[in-house]
């Protein structure tokens, strides 16, 4: 439930405010990286909030909001929704939420994403968790769960790697070069992945405990 606080800074441009300090880990990955079971056991194992940011916007959309109706009209019109709007949405929710560690789930997608992140909300992640994994693990994956073997898909999803490899890669580097970013081999099974995952949030509450 939100609070009368929360009400007050729905309509708040600018910075969170200061009583509240967020954890935030920003979770990268391409299609097929399975970043999406991965968040489900940080849930559940760390008590971590998961956001997303394409669910916040289709929520947005749904709720029929004069936001919502503004950013089904760029969709519709094939416009990319501004960094600025997006992260508003994040922002919200975490402002909306009881929890204070959050992961952030297919975001920053790109450097405009990450700089608008950091000057709306002015909120630096704790790290990076990148789901790497090879262009042919992915397709594998990916086809395997459509049941689809026609070219079409095989395309689709060389388009979907290449524009996480040109859009995402310079945020990874960015963090990368502050040390913030925590590299996990994807291409393994889903338990080992996992293994990986817990030992890298075990250190890190270890860190901040």
């Amino acid at each position: 439930m939100g609070t009368v606080v929360d009400a007050a800074n729905k309509g708040v441009n600018g910075s969170l405010p200061n009583e509240k300090k967020f954890k935030v880990v920003f979770v990268l990955g391409g299609p097929g990286s399975g970043k999406g079971t991965q968040c489900a056991n940080i849930v559940e194992h760390f008590g971590f909030t998961h956001l997303s940011a394409g669910d916040l916007l289709r929520a947005e959309i749904k709720s029929g909001s004069e936001n919502g109706t503004m950013i089904q009209n760029m969709i519709k019109e094939g416009k990319i929704v501004p960094s600025e709007v997006t992260v508003k949405l994040l922002q919200r929710a975490m402002q909306e939420s009881d929890n204070d560690k959050f992961l952030i789930d297919g975001f920053p997608r790109n450097e405009e994403n990450r700089a608008a992140f950091e000057n709306v909300t002015g909120i630096v992640p704790e790290f990076v968790l990148f789901f790497d994994c090879s262009e042919e693990e992915m397709e594998k994956r990916l086809l395997s769960r459509n049941q689809g073997r026609d070219d079409d898909n095989i395309e689709t999803i060389k388009k979907r790697f290449n524009v996480f490899v040109e859009s995402s890669l310079p945020v990874i580097e960015y963090y990368g070069s502050k040390g913030k970013v925590q590299k996990i081999d994807a291409c393994k099974p889903v338990e080992e992945v996992f293994a990986a995952v817990k030992a890298i949030f075990t250190q890190v509450h270890e860190k901040t405990a």
